[in-house]
């Protein structure tokens, strides 16, 4: 039953309450309205700057990933840097260093549920990129979603809440119960119909929408709508990128909002809320367009600053003489695998015991690996000055006492 004390109906961009029973209570859950916004947003002269300077910047970045010599392996560590920050968001301590180890098990132990999760992230956003590429594929819809997200949570924490399906029961945000949660969801039945209005707008292009402006759009409205117990942060952040390669904006998935998300966690919570209870669509696209240039720029510098590295790195190993060969071999495997040992090297590299442990200390005496373990057994290896440009924001602070 609709309900609405405080008049929401009276601006066509506000969505409804309507009041529900959720674990034996009645809470009024909020229905958002469908997208675009009603009436169209007001594109001041301060608005059209940060389109303007989103623009440029995702132009900027898509020219150099098209420039770069491997763009496989930015991408490889780009989504993997994007993976941790994104389950940063929703709890986890997991850091870039954690889960290249364990994808590369270098170090012995066991994985950590939050290793898992962040490693769930990144087969699901390769799942999602390899799809929608793929000519006999689906286009990015409520279905693709579905198995993204099957993918996401696949196991770890997650595995126990309905991966892979829409929820069928009600949801919320904040607070210990439905009764005092900071934000209720739609429930199932309205929910039903506000993703069937979602995928329409999702594959209509006749407004004309900028595809920066839509992606904020999509966003915002999956986020309200959470169709999902677990992962929809998650999930929500990887349908911005997604898009974006879609409709060509960029040709590899290099922009993911997460770090400036995380940084303005609590501007972002507030400009979400202001959407549903305002329809302060203009003060939303403000914040992610200013954050898509900012994350655009940190990433062209971040390619950059590998790229200058590499080119460096090589050509003092090239002029060290002896080993050269297979240091530069290791070198190159080192790209892809910031952490090794010498076991992994001798059959990645396909060099003898004796050739990789003396082709690895050539390397420690030149400053381009370091040992992390302090053992004489089992040492693995580092590739610190790389792992430094893509640690950047993802470190896991210690909470002040």
């Amino acid at each position: 039953m609709a309900d609405n004390p405080t008049g929401l109906d009276a601006n066509p961009r506000i969505g409804r309450y309507v009041s529900t029973v959720a674990f034996d209570e009645i809470v009024r859950a909020y229905v958002p309205p469908p997208l675009p916004p009603n009436p169209p947003l007001e594109l001041s002269p301060r608005l059209l700057q940060r389109l303007s300077e989103a623009d440029r910047a995702v132009g900027r970045l898509d020219g150099v990933a098209m420039l770069l010599p491997d763009k496989a392996l930015f991408l490889y560590m780009y989504v993997r840097k994007e993976a941790v920050l994104s389950s940063q968001i929703e709890g986890t301590q997991s850091t870039l260093d954690d889960l290249l180890q364990y994808e590369n098990a270098a170090l012995a132990g066991k994985p950590l549920d939050d290793v898992t999760e962040v490693s769930n992230y990144v087969d699901a956003m390769m799942y999602g990129l390899g799809v929608i590429r793929d000519p006999n594929g689906l286009p990015l819809c409520l279905r693709l979603l579905r198995d993204m997200h099957a993918r996401l949570l696949q196991k770890g924490r997650g595995e126990a809440k309905n991966p892979g399906e829409f929820r069928r029961s009600q949801n919320w945000l904040g607070g210990t119960r439905p009764g005092n949660a900071q934000y209720v969801p739609p429930p199932v039945n309205d929910m039903d119909a506000c993703l069937g209005d979602l995928e329409r707008f999702l594959h209509d292009d006749s407004e004309c929408i900028p595809p920066l402006v839509k992606a904020g759009y999509l966003h915002v409205q999956f986020e309200s709508i959470h169709p999902f117990l677990d992962g929809n942060g998650r999930l929500g952040r990887l349908l911005i990128a997604l898009f974006l390669v879609e409709k060509k904006v960029l040709h590899e998935p290099f922009l993911y909002l997460s770090l400036y998300l995380k940084t303005h966690r609590e501007d972002y919570y507030r400009l979400l809320q202001d959407v549903r209870i305002r329809g302060n669509w203009e003060a939303w696209t403000e914040f992610f367009l200013t954050g898509v240039a900012e994350t655009a720029n940190n990433a062209y510098e971040s390619a950059m600053r590998i790229v200058t590295l590499f080119r460096s790195d090589r050509e003092r190993i090239a002029a060290c003489g002896e080993q050269t060969n297979s240091m530069l071999r290791i070198h190159e495997l080192l790209q892809t695998h910031p952490f090794l040992n010498a076991s992994q090297t001798q059959e990645k590299a396909g060099l003898s015991a004796p050739t990789v442990n003396k082709a690895f200390e050539a390397l420690e005496a030149l400053g381009v690996v370091r040992e992390i373990t302090g053992k004489q057994r089992g040492r693995v290896f580092a590739y610190a000055e790389f792992l430094k440009i893509l640690e950047s924001g993802t470190e896991v602070r210690p909470a002040p006492a």
